[in-house]
Parts: C-alpha cells; sequence; structure tokens
C-alpha cells in the first residue's frame, strides 16, 4: 500500500519560483524511482523530472536547468523546485512513485495531482 501527499503549488508568475514536495507512506513495499509528472487539458500526462533511489535524476528537456528533483530517502518525500517559471509549465502536477511490494512485482503510483498555474 502506497499513499502519497502532495504539499505546494498555486499561482506563480512568469520568473518566479514555486515548489512542490510529495510525501510516501508506505506498507509491505520498496520505492525505487520517484518523481513528478504533468499534465494539461487534452493533453498526455508527461514526465517532468524523476530520481531513482541511487541519485539518478532523468529531467524533461522543457524544465532542464529550471526545475530542480531532489529526495529524502529516510523521509520517502520529493521535491520539486521549480524556477524561472513560464505559462507554459502551467498544469497539474502529479507526484510519482515506483517501486515493488513483497511479490516483487514492480507497481506505478500516481498521487492526486496538484495545480500549478503561472501567469502575471
Amino acid at each position: 500500500q502506497v499513499q502519497l501527499v502532495e504539499s505546494g503549488g498555486g499561482l506563480g508568475q512568469p520568473g518566479g519560483s514555486l515548489g512542490l514536495s510529495c510525501a510516501a507512506s508506505v506498507s509491505a513495499f520498496t520505492i525505487n524511482v520517484m518523481g513528478w509528472y504533468r499534465q494539461v487539458p487534452e493533453k498526455q500526462r508527461e514526465l517532468v523530472a524523476t530520481i531513482s533511489s541511487g541519485g539518478i535524476r532523468n529531467i524533461a528537456n522543457s524544465v532542464k536547468g529550471r526545475f530542480t528533483i531532489s529526495r529524502n530517502n529516510a523521509d520517502k518525500t520529493v521535491y520539486l523546485q521549480m524556477n524561472n517559471l513560464q505559462p507554459e509549465d502551467s498544469a497539474i502536477y502529479y507526484c510519482y512513485v515506483d517501486g515493488y511490494g513483497s511479490d516483487y512485482l514492480e507497481v506505478a503510483y500516481f498521487g492526486q495531482g496538484t495545480q500549478v498555474t503561472v501567469s502575471s
């Protein structure tokens, strides 16, 4: 069982910054990758950034150099620092976690989503 609690987001100005965090509560589950996806209406959900338990990062080209992902393995929390925000960053941001349970089958979970709106 995995529960994800997202916080942060909201309204940001172009060129400004916002931060997101996501805390995972797990039972009989080992987390591998944590990260963030985003989605706008009528488009597919897209990867923003992920980070493995070993610290390997995968960051979308559209946010590279502006967004930073980090995680605290002990607290099972992942963070996304978003700098130099652009209007096209407006989306619902979803926390992402994958890993495996006691059956060693890999499973992925998404959070409920948090709205990020970039507007002046």
